[in-house]
């Protein structure tokens, strides 16, 4: 069975950047292309961002999953 999810573009843009920003944090603590410690300083933001903002996003799609059900019932 296909999960449909209706999501508008501010939605859409939200579950994105807090995937993006979780990536680029984690990227950023297991590379070695910047300063040590201005990498590890952006990396923990970027990754704590990301973490904190997965619960509101995956409350968001779940709810709109339940919108989309009831639409097409």
């Amino acid at each position: 069975m296909l999960n449909r999810y209706q999501l508008n573009i501010p939605e859409m843009m939200f579950v994105v950047v807090t995937r993006a920003a979780l990536a680029g944090g984690v990227g950023l603590l297991i590379s070695e292309k910047l300063e040590k410690r201005t990498r590890r300083k952006i990396g923990w933001v970027l990754a704590g961002l990301g973490a904190l903002t997965t619960l509101p996003a995956a409350i968001l799609v779940r709810g709109n999953q339940d919108r989309s059900e009831a639409a097409s019932a």
